[in-house]
């Protein structure tokens, strides 16, 4: 299960922006500072391929008065907006996890889901596992229209069980849209004078090999396999990993956690780059201090001061986030770390 949580006007440079549609827009004085001139809408732009490493202009649509290609409601959202699509998220094990919030609020979105649980883990650790259908019927309240739920139990710290996964989801659901991989390893850690072998092994193996080998094999689906056609709109997949507050200060005790969600969190950059040609945006969230149910009065006080909100981060908070990474509205985020911690204060 997934880890409880851890501690026609100058703009206002200067530079002069001329009126879309305008075939001179010339400059309110002579003295202004000369700009790069954008190419007009008849203009060839440039394609990826061939453009110099640093734009000196923008060439969205939006720069010169077209429609966006987001379909939006009479609203201004959509209020479904992953409708038709499906999900894979893992850790889903514990109806106050992130994973059930991530899980519920797709759904709420329009998504089918397949959710990863593996109940073991929770078992072996100080707050307990939960009722396995219990959770899963508790997603299938939130599902819209004909959207489904699939379950998968696995190991992922088994040799060949990620990609066994997300084949057993693609063939269950026909195609996977988006991947958030939200499973961790929680206990045993340890401080440096107490790791061992195995404890940094075994974090390795569930929180950051388990979450590569996930990207690899959902990016490894037909449907990605050509280059995506250029252009924000033809988005045809996101994954979504998930760290922690590792680079933001330390995490007394927990070498080994902290080891593994500081690998996924480096790689991102890196994997991004080399999925964004198949239409696929990565992203990593690290959700800040998360009450998951371990959270004890005594802690609250003793917290108190942490937390300018006047509360510590619920699963929502995260689930919030990580779906909006997945929908359209996120397409040109891609190889970011996102930390939101509600203010969270280390010191």
């Amino acid at each position: 299960g997934d880890h409880p949580g851890r501690l026609g006007t100058p703009d206002a440079a200067g530079d002069w922006n001329p009126v879309p549609g305008c075939a001179h827009c010339p400059r309110p004085e002579a003295t202004a500072p000369a700009r790069v001139e954008c190419p007009r809408p008849q203009e060839k732009v440039p394609g990826r391929a061939d453009r110099p490493p640093t734009l000196a202009c923008m060439t969205t649509d939006a720069h010169h008065g077209l429609p966006s290609t987001i379909p939006v409601s009479p609203a201004g959202r959509d209020p479904l907006p992953l409708a038709g699509r499906t999900v894979l998220v893992t850790g889903v094990s514990r109806r106050i996890g992130i994973g059930h919030a991530i899980a519920c609020r797709a759904a709420d979105y329009g998504a089918s889901i397949v959710a990863h649980h593996y109940r073991p883990h929770d078992a072996s650790q100080p707050w307990g596992a939960d009722d396995i259908d219990a959770v899963m019927d508790s997603i299938r309240t939130h599902l819209v229209g004909p959207a489904r739920l699939i379950d998968i139990p696995a190991d992922l710290a088994a040799p060949g069980e990620p990609a066994r996964v997300v084949e057993q989801a693609a063939a269950a659901a026909g195609h996977l849209d988006a991947l958030v991989c939200n499973q961790a390893m929680s206990s045993p850690d340890g401080s440096l004078s107490e790791m061992t072998e195995a404890v940094l092994d075994a974090h390795w193996a569930v929180d950051a090999r388990a979450s590569i080998l996930l990207a690899q094999a959902f990016a490894a689906q037909e449907g990605f396999a050509s280059p995506a056609p250029s252009g924000s709109a033809h988005r045809r997949g996101a994954i979504v990993f998930l760290t922690s507050g590792q680079g933001l200060g330390p995490l007394p005790g927990e070498i080994a956690y902290a080891a593994a969600k500081a690998a996924i969190a480096g790689l991102t950059p890196t994997i991004s780059e080399e999925l964004i040609d198949a239409g696929i945006t990565v992203n990593t969230v690290n959700p800040g201090p998360v009450d998951t149910g371990y959270v004890t009065e005594a802690d609250r006080e003793a917290t108190a001061v942490m937390f300018p909100q006047g509360r510590w981060g619920e699963p929502d908070d995260a689930a919030r986030l990580i779906c909006w990474l997945l929908t359209d509205e996120a397409s040109w985020v891609t190889g970011q770390v996102i930390s939101a911690e509600g203010g969270f204060r280390r010191c």
